[in-house]
């Protein structure tokens, strides 16, 4: 992973990047959330994603909106913001010219930015957005949603109501020739404090299944080492059934005491020190 700086249109934006090994893996865009509110791109759920997506094997860009961080300008609550993610779109795909998809992840603030860009780019191929401030900001654009995609919400959420992005998610299911999947982790709150890895697990496997559902089945071929199977599954394809039993089976650090909010915390807390 290294910094980037890329000329926005009100100056430098900030950013971290991850460049995957194969020239035609999928890319990423990772949307933080609410400025006014801490929100950065070293935000920990901003990070889960981040992480998620880099350890399936894509290119990941994230990075922080206008008047955060080092980027320069001021907050604009929307069509500032929007920009800035258009901007850093252009730049991941100019850097990946031969990826084969294209997908954006946002939360909160971030979610509503990443489906209004959804809304201008078709090159988009599917998205996440998680804990989209259904209750506060208006997503009627959305109509029709032009792409498949996932919103995950805190069950416990005491800042964005549940209840209102569940009705968002299935008001955008039952558009036609899109499937967007809900998915609410019960006991998470608006930071998904204690639950990093919940959202981790939720993402990827969502990510495995809607990637493998575009590409061919291959022939499995037995047991691989850990390290080579989200970019094999990912970017060779595999039927979902296989997709889903390989990032069970040999990712078993998500089911145990191996690996759980703490690690996640602590490489998040690892990557701050590196930082400064």
């Amino acid at each position: 992973m290294v910094e980037v700086i890329i000329n926005g249109h009100a100056g430098r934006l900030e950013g971290r990047y991850h460049q995957a090994k194969r020239p035609d893996a999928p890319v990423a865009l990772i949307l933080h959330p609410h400025p006014q509110y801490g929100g950065t791109m070293n935000n920990k759920v901003a990070y889960a994603l981040f992480t998620c997506f880099k350890d399936l094997g894509f290119s990941v860009l994230r990075f922080n909106f206008r008047g955060v961080g080092r980027s320069q300008g001021a907050f604009e609550d929307g069509p500032g913001e929007l920009s800035d993610a258009t901007i850093a779109l252009d730049w991941l795909q100019a850097q990946n010219p031969d990826a084969r998809q294209c997908w954006i992840a946002g939360y909160s603030f971030g979610a509503w930015i990443g489906l209004q860009l959804l809304m201008r780019r078709p090159d988009i191929n599917n998205f996440i957005a998680v804990s989209p401030p259904a209750n506060e900001k208006d997503f009627g654009f959305l109509a029709p949603c032009p792409t498949s995609g996932l919103i995950i919400q805190g069950g416990m959420d005491d800042i964005g109501d549940p209840r209102v992005v569940e009705d968002l998610a299935l008001r955008l299911n039952n558009q036609r020739h899109v499937d967007v999947d809900f998915a609410m982790i019960e006991e998470g709150d608006h930071m998904y404090n204690g639950h990093l890895v919940d959202l981790y697990k939720v993402v990827g496997q969502y990510v495995i299944a809607a990637l493998s559902k575009r590409a061919p089945a291959k022939k499995r071929r037995g047991r691989r080492k850990k390290s080579e199977i989200a970019e094999q599954m990912l970017l060779e394809g595999k039927s979902s059934d296989a997709a889903e039993d390989d990032y069970v089976d040999d990712d078993e650090d998500f089911d145990d005491d191996e690996y759980n909010d703490d690690d996640m915390n602590d490489d998040f807390d690892d990557e701050e020190d590196d930082e400064k």
